[in-house]
């Protein structure tokens, strides 16, 4: 059997070793190899050690350099499964001796690396990309890598590493392991990811994230970074394979996604940036559903016990991920981000309540917190130079609607985003708690001139800003921190966004809070008078000092000492009781006065703040109908030097209060039952029909606005527009422009 290897008597003399491996690996290919299974046990364990000490004496030297060969005329038909398998085992070896596993482990490792450098580059060779070689050689890496568990994955990659290093499985692994992705293209990126993801799955790895983290850091520093987003995609697909897998294991995945989006350049989302996001809120959704109702919703796995607190957790984590993920778009990306998580939270009046499985009124509730959380997320950081264009109608609007809720955490997410959104300079930080600061020089503040586009952007949202700050400060369920909140909203809008009539207006609305306190015994409680009277003292003390103006700063001064002396309750420091006297009040004339010699409009800082009326105290749904009708719409004089007479305001009287809440009641279901009514209309009537239905209100709008214009068409009085009523008098008729007759100079 062994005669042809034999030349004259020198082939008996050939070292064992060199025999066996001779008679497994035969010279001559049509020669049959000599099968392990006919070998003694001792001697099939010698030959492992003898294929261990070829490989580490030769693996450099022949194979290596083997792989690193340009063969002129290249094999076609040569393959390299055996190869593969038999390294991929040795990787795995289970040998007693702790040295020679190692050095077997250690071997196999060498030679999956040198497979990989003779095929990767070579398309006329088998492609070692495909499933059936990524599916050995990748778990065992990833075996060899789990065994060092214990060293820290270095970052971007390991250059140099001592001897002793260089003898651990595990080191040796993560090189090779690196070199593998560092060689995979575009296409080949799924193939090499795709056993992480099953070897995780198999072994449990995804609960204990340690090494999930570890294995998913040396993808994202190994590839190129261009091919960031495909790991992204692919670990965001197994968070949907996963999707009724335990919250432990959906967690770990998420807790990766993580980490990738940390490491991923800026824009490596991909293509599908709302995607991405639309993806995370899903699962955001689905926990809170499998919270709420104790269900995964399928029955085969519905025996599963559903811990409330795993599932916190993972809401939180995928809170966190929204928000390293946006930290990677540019401005333009997060802005439209925002209006996607915006689109999503279920809005009483405006977007639709969701129709959770089972958990109820209670689950659109924790989706509307859980969303908000999001967006608070996404906007941390968030700086843009134009905010009318970062902050449209569309996402401003919904936002502040949730300010006139009753849930006090709701409120206090929307004044954190709010805040999050105006400071653009990091002066937040300067503001977390409300003080009398004497001297604000020593906060350094950041102050920049206001810019055109900010003027439009207030000159459009400042009274809904306003109004919400007003609203909030007199509900009964804030706290501290919603008073914190308003503090640096007001002084961020000082800082960020103020012209000279914002100024007046942010002065009008301090002096409308002190009122608030002072008029708010029955509906206010001690605590939340003496708050605002602080926040109202705190304010105006940072707003005398940023105006500049000696005689403003001096007023406040002599007031906050006199509180200092008298009532130190209404101060921030100490809020406990509460007892007012004329000394202890801004004066809203004293300011006027000041300001006025200062060039401020003095006319409209005369006019008492009053907050508008809108439709979202409507769509608030709040409980309480007496606030909403007591609000009142302020119409300024400014515009016009004719005051024309008022109408008196109707008495309200608590007949009319009654009336108006009991009228109340039935106002939203008549208003469902409309709108259902106009739909199944517009789906079911004959086209004919709606065409007539449209064509009479065109044709009663057209009459409503002739109606309109003869009003208010009114020219300036003319000897040819003048009337003489029946008692005499002089008035002027109302003249369409097209009957008006002109001078010969003004027409051409």
């Amino acid at each position: 059997m062994y005669s042809y290897r034999v030349c004259g008597c020198c082939g008996a003399l050939r070292p064992r070793y060199k025999r066996l491996v001779d008679n497994i690996f035969p010279e001559d290919p049509e020669v049959r190899a000599f099968p392990l299974s006919q070998l003694h046990s001792s001697e099939r364990v010698y030959l492992h050690y003898v294929i261990n000490v070829f490989l580490l004496n030769c693996s450099h030297l022949q194979f290596v350099k083997f792989a690193n060969i340009e063969e002129d005329t290249p094999s076609y038909h040569r393959s390299y499964d055996f190869f593969v398998s038999r390294f991929s085992e040795m990787c795995h070896s289970s040998y007693e001796d702790p040295d020679i596993r190692t050095k077997i482990r250690m071997a196999g490792i060498k030679g999956l690396q040198g497979v990989v450098r003779k095929t990767v580059n070579d398309e006329l060779q088998a492609n070692i990309w495909d499933p059936q070689h990524m599916d050995k050689i990748v778990p065992s890496l990833l075996f060899n890598l789990q065994s060092g568990e214990g060293t820290e994955s270095r970052s971007p990659s390991p250059l140099q590493a001592s001897k002793k290093e260089k003898e651990s499985p595990a080191e040796l692994t993560e090189r090779c392991f690196r070199e593998l992705l560092g060689r995979a293209a575009y296409g080949n990126i799924k193939n090499a990811v795709t056993p992480v993801l099953m070897h995780l799955d198999n072994h449990s790895l995804w609960e204990g994230k340690t090494f999930a983290v570890r294995c998913f850091k040396i993808i994202m520093y190994s590839i190129q970074s261009q091919h960031s987003h495909l790991v992204i995609q692919q670990l965001l697909g197994h968070l949907d394979a996963n999707s009724k897998s335990s919250a432990t294991v959906r967690a770990g995945i998420v807790e990766v996604l993580l980490e990738a989006a940390a490491i991923a350049a800026s824009g490596s989302v991909g293509p599908t940036v709302l995607e991405v996001f639309n993806t995370l809120l899903r699962h955001l959704r689905l926990s809170v559903d499998y919270e709420l109702t104790g269900s995964y919703g399928c029955t085969n796995i519905g025996t599963k016990i559903i811990k409330e607190h795993e599932e916190r957790q993972l809401q939180e984590a995928v809170i966190r991920t929204i928000g390293s993920f946006a930290n990677t778009l540019p401005t333009y990306q997060r802005s439209e981000v925002m209006l996607f998580i915006m689109g999503k939270i279920p809005i009483p009046g405006m977007h639709p309540m969701l129709h959770s499985t089972g958990s109820g009124p209670e689950g659109n509730r924790m989706i509307q917190v859980m969303l908000l959380k999001s967006l608070r997320q996404v906007t941390c950081g968030f700086q843009t130079t134009n905010m009318l264009t970062a902050l449209p109608n569309s996402f401003l609007d919904p936002l502040l609607s949730f300010a006139l809720l009753e849930d006090a955490e709701i409120r206090l997410l929307v004044l954190e985003i709010l805040v999050s959104l105006i400071d653009r300079h990091n002066n937040l930080p300067k503001f977390s708690t409300i003080s009398i600061i004497s001297d604000i020089s020593v906060l350094k503040l950041k102050v920049d001139k206001c810019s055109r586009q900010d003027n439009l952007f207030m000159k459009k949202h400042a009274q809904h800003l306003y109004r919400h700050i007003y609203l909030c400060s007199k509900e009964q369920s804030s706290v501290q921190p919603h008073f914190e909140k308003l503090y640096s909203l007001l002084a961020l809008i000082s800082m960020e966004l103020a012209n000279e009539e914002v100024v007046v207006d942010l002065i009008r609305v301090a002096l409308a809070l002190q009122d608030l306190a002072l008029s708010s015994e029955e509906t206010l409680s001690v605590y939340n008078r003496c708050a605002v009277h602080a926040l109202s003292s705190a304010y105006l003390n940072l707003i005398s000092q940023l105006t500049t103006v000696p005689a403003f700063c001096q007023h406040v001064h002599e007031v906050i000492e006199m509180r200092q002396k008298e009532s130190p309750y209404l101060l921030p420091e100490d809020r406990l009781t509460i007892k007012l006297e004329g000394e202890l009040l801004f004066q809203q004339a004293k300011i006027t006065e000041v300001l006025g010699g200062s060039g401020y409009n003095t006319e409209r800082l005369a006019t008492p703040y009053v907050p508008q009326f809108t439709d979202e105290d409507r769509l608030s749904k709040r409980k309480s109908i007496g606030e909403t009708i007591s609000l009142q719409v302020e119409v300024e004089s400014r515009n016009s030097p004719e005051k024309e007479e008022r109408t008196p305001a109707e008495e309200i009287t608590f007949e009319t209060l009654k009336n108006a809440i009991v009228d109340s009641v039935g106002v939203e279901e008549q208003e469902k039952e409309r709108r259902r009514q106009v739909v199944e209309k517009f789906q079911k009537a004959p086209f004919e029909e709606i065409a007539a239905h449209c064509g009479a209100r065109a044709t009663m709008l057209q009459s409503k606005l002739n109606q309109i214009f003869e009003i208010t068409i009114r020219p300036p009085p003319s000897p040819s527009g003048t009337i003489t009523s029946s008692y005499g008098q002089t008035q002027s008729r109302s003249v369409p422009v097209y009957e008006m007759k002109f001078p010969d100079l003004c027409v051409y």
